[in-house]
């Protein structure tokens, strides 16, 4: 493989680390259109390597995470256990179905989490929780945020929901190698009440293991490459580094922003090229 093809997959896996540590997601919803797109990887090629890459997201900004408080790490071993099961059917699935199907799958599943999270924008990141918790009250936290200058309190809602959404988000994992993050983000904060980055941080938490569940799949089926994974976990851990110090200065309201200008623009570009 030639030197300036493995450079852009590290410069690709720095862009992918800073995303995933920022949104909680993993970074593949970048990472493998990034690697299919511009640099004609097949499809199951890159989700493999997205797979190892969220494994590497995962455990550089966990610890940062836990350490600021912004993890809540009881809700995250909760979740996980539906997660994990998913993430192993959808492994699964993922090798039956053709390259085009994934990528129309991959781009339909961003438009619907675009808007999902379009619609926490009107809402407003408070130290006070805009309804009483209907359940799982003793999974909340809080956290100190700096750029609210305030400590966050919030409890944490409907959490049979949460864990069905979880079960999905493991699949979608498994089935498109995006870490699950980008279903599991939006469910934790519409669904059960948590503040943007409580949300992301709890889900950088969560993702390595449900990667690493639906991995060991895509190695036996020999699509794990080796040049092209440790060239962009290389990018993926420098830039997590980065994004998860940036997620502690950025405004909620700002990351998702951002988040959804992401999700909307890599979705084009998928449905373009399926």
């Amino acid at each position: 493989m030639p030197l300036e093809t493995i450079l852009l997959i590290t410069f690709g896996g720095v862009l992918t680390g800073i995303i995933g540590a920022l949104f909680g997601i993993g970074g593949g919803v970048f990472f493998i259109p990034f690697l299919v797109l511009l640099l004609d990887i097949p499809m199951h090629q890159a989700i493999a390597t997205s797979l190892v890459a969220v494994i590497a997201t995962s455990s550089a900004a966990a610890s940062v995470n836990i350490e600021r408080r912004f993890t809540n790490i009881r809700l995250g071993v909760l979740l996980e256990t539906a997660t994990t099961v998913g993430a192993v059917l959808g492994g699964m699935t993922a090798n039956i179905l053709s390259e085009d199907v994934l990528s129309r799958l991959f781009g339909g599943l961003l438009f619907f989490v675009a808007i999902l999270m379009a619609s926490r924008l009107r809402q407003r990141e408070s130290s006070t929780p805009e309804t009483p918790p209907a359940q799982g009250g003793k999974l909340g936290a809080s956290y100190y945020d700096p750029a609210l200058q305030e400590e966050v309190r919030y409890d944490v809602r409907r959490v049979p929901a949460g864990l069905g959404v979880s079960f999905f988000a493991g699949n979608v994992s498994g089935l498109l190698g995006v870490g699950g993050g980008i279903i599991k983000v939006p469910a934790m904060t519409l669904l059960c009440g948590l503040p943007m980055k409580a949300a992301a941080a709890t889900s950088n938490f969560m993702i390595g293991v449900t990667a690493l569940a639906s991995v060991f799949i895509y190695f036996a089926h020999g699509h794990v490459h080796a040049v092209v994974t440790g060239a962009g976990v290389v990018g993926v851990l420098g830039g997590s580094l980065l994004g998860t110090y940036l997620s502690g200065r950025l405004h909620g309201k700002l990351i998702i922003g951002l988040f959804v200008v992401i999700l909307i623009t890599v979705a084009i570009e998928m449905f373009l090229q399926s």
